[in-house]
């Protein structure tokens, strides 16, 4: 019986009692360890190919020590240049010992997470946009031109303010429509603010 499975990002084809060489895991020296990564099992002449992988299928190794790998020269030239390099490289591995493969059965084990403790949310403070109080002379000198009964209309209805910057480009051009405003097709937000709150 053999099984290949997946182990640190590599596929190793393993049986039971062998050792393999994988790229350096987290658990300590002499824990086991179980993958469920299983991606084809061979049992007798039955052959069962996962989609990507087995459910319920895990193979079970135990971690006998973590070494480092030979060392592999890395040599790098270019002639007629006088560029040499020469690099070693030794990686880290970890020596398992196969244990056995379960075909059917197997459960996750996942490390139970601590519930957290929720600090209380503060709300965020709200910034709201100051009015400016400056207005060019060609609007004031438009203001004091106003017909009077235009500024009674105005002190009989309040107008309840709406903050225009938390909307959309898209709602402010539907508001603008609403009014009549001409040319809001080539309008920035910050343009459309502004004429809406003429």
């Amino acid at each position: 019986m053999y099984a290949i499975v997946e182990i640190a990002g590599q596929q190793f084809k393993v049986a039971k009692d062998q050792k393999v060489y994988v790229h350096r895991l987290q658990e300590d020296e002499g824990k086991k360890v179980s993958f469920h990564n299983v991606l084809l099992l061979e049992d007798g002449k039955n052959i069962t190919i996962g989609a990507p992988a087995i459910d319920g299928a895990a193979v079970e190794a135990k971690v006998v020590k973590h070494l480092k790998g030979d060392k592999v020269i890395v040599f790098k030239k270019k002639r007629r240049k006088g560029f040499r390099k020469k690099n070693g490289h030794r990686q880290y591995l970890t020596e398992l010992v196969i244990e056995s493969i379960v075909a059917k059965g197997a459960k996750k084990t996942v490390a139970k997470a601590e519930p957290k403790k929720e600090a209380p949310v503060k709300p965020a403070p709200v910034k709201v946009a100051a009015p400016k109080t400056e207005a060019p002379k060609a609007k004031v000198e438009k203001a004091k031109e106003a017909p009077k009964a235009k500024v009674e209309k105005a002190k009989e209805a309040p107008k309840v303010k709406v903050d225009l910057s938390k909307k959309t480009v898209a709602e402010l051009k539907e508001m603008a429509k609403a009014k009549g405003i001409s040319g809001i097709s080539s309008m920035k937000k910050a343009d459309l603010i502004e004429a809406l709150n003429k």
